[in-house]
C-alpha cells in the first residue's frame, strides 16, 4: 500500500489516544498525574465543547465525582475523566457524540467515546452482578470492586450494523434501507438507515448479519463483506459494518415491531439528499458508521 494512501474509515476508529494501561493500578503515579493533566467533565452522554473543541478543566477546577484515568497523548499529557453534573462554562455547549462527535479530531473523539463508555458502565454496575452487594470504583476506572475483594470490569455488546444493496454500479444502482419504530423525535421521524442488531449468545457476526435483515424485512443476504468497526458507547456498542447483497425484485416484509418502514434507495437519490437537493427523507448523523457505510457504497468503494 503506498504511503501517502489513507483508507477510509468512521469516525472514531482512528485514535492518538494511548490508553497506559499499566498506570492504572500505579497510585503513585496516577496522584502525580492527577496534578499536572488534563480533566473531561462527563454527565451521562455529554461533555462541555467550545468552537468544536472539547473543554478540558485542571484538577482544581472540577467538581468531586469518580475520577477515570483515560490515558495519555503522544507528548505524555495525562488525561482524566470526573463523573459529575456539568458547570457553566461561559461560551460552551453540552456535546454529545451524536451532534458533534465528527468534527473532534482522533484524540479528542477517542477521549469523548472512552470516557462516554465508561461513565455508562459505572452507572449501571453500582451492585456486583454475582452477588448483588455494592460496588466501588477500583483500578483508575476501568473496574469496580466489591466488599469482598472480587473485580468486575466494563463489558463491551457487538452489535452488527449492515448496508444491504444490490451490486448495481452508477445512479441507479440500489441499497436497502429502514426506519426504526423508536426514531419518533422531530429530526428523527423521517430518517432512514442501515439495518442493525446485537449479536446473539453463541452467535457469529456474519450470522447475526443474515439473522437480523431476514427477520427485518424478509431478505435474504449474501456476498457479505466485513468494512470497519466503531465504538458506540449507548450504552456500550461495538458496531461491526458489514455490506451485504440482496435482490430487490423480492418484497420487503417489515417486522412491524421494530420497523416502520423500509424501501430500497437509488444512489441518485441518496446523493440528492446529501447534496441538499432533496428533503424527501433523511439519512443519520454524520457521526455515525451507518453514514459512513453510506457514503462508502455511494461512492462504490464498498
Amino acid at each position: 500500500m503506498p504511503e501517502a494512501f489513507v483508507p477510509a474509515a468512521p469516525p472514531f476508529t482512528r485514535t492518538r489516544l494511548r490508553r497506559s494501561a499499566h498506570r492504572r493500578t500505579d497510585l503513585a503515579w496516577l496522584n502525580e498525574a492527577w496534578e499536572r493533566g488534563k480533566v473531561l467533565l462527563v454527565d451521562r452522554g455529554a461533555a462541555l465543547a467550545r468552537d468544536d473543541r472539547l473543554v478540558f478543566l485542571s484538577a482544581a477546577q472540577v467538581p468531586a465525582g469518580e475520577r477515570i484515568f483515560l490515558g495519555e497523548d503522544d507528548d505524555g499529557t495525562p488525561y482524566f475523566a470526573v463523573l459529575a453534573p456539568l458547570v457553566d462554562e461561559p461560551g460552551t455547549i453540552q456535546a454529545t457524540i451524536r451532534d458533534v462527535g465528527h468534527l473532534f479530531d482522533d484524540l479528542e473523539g477517542a477521549l469523548l467515546v472512552t470516557a462516554i463508555a465508561l461513565a455508562n458502565w459505572h452507572r449501571a454496575h453500582r451492585y456486583s452482578p454475582y452477588d448483588g452487594s455494592p460496588t466501588k470504583i477500583a483500578e483508575a476506572g476501568w473496574a469496580r470492586v466489591t466488599e469482598g475483594g472480587r473485580l468486575v470490569w466494563p463489558r463491551t455488546d457487538p452489535a452488527v450494523i449492515v448496508l444491504v444493496h444490490d451490486a448495481v454500479s452508477g445512479p441507479e444502482g440500489r441499497c436497502l434501507l429502514g426506519h426504526n419504530v423508536a426514531w419518533t423525535g422531530p429530526d428523527w421521524v423521517r430518517r432512514y438507515s442501515c439495518l442493525a442488531g446485537f449479536v446473539e449468545a453463541g452467535e457469529s457476526c456474519e450470522a447475526a448479519v443474515v439473522r437480523e435483515v431476514a427477520e427485518e424485512v424478509g431478505a435474504a443476504v449474501c456476498r457479505l463483506r466485513y468494512v470497519a468497526s466503531q465504538a458506540w458507547p449507548y450504552p456500550g456498542s461495538l458496531m461491526l459494518g458489514f455490506t451485504a447483497e440482496a435482490d430487490p425484485a423480492l418484497p420487503v416484509r417489515v417486522d412491524e415491531a421494530e420497523i416502520s418502514a423500509a424501501r430500497w434507495f437509488t444512489r441518485a437519490e441518496i446523493r440528492a439528499v446529501l447534496d441538499g437537493r432533496s428533503d424527501d427523507f433523511s439519512l443519520p448523523m454524520s457521526s455515525s458508521i451507518a453514514l459512513f457505510l453510506i457514503t462508502e457504497w455511494l461512492a462504490e468503494r464498498a
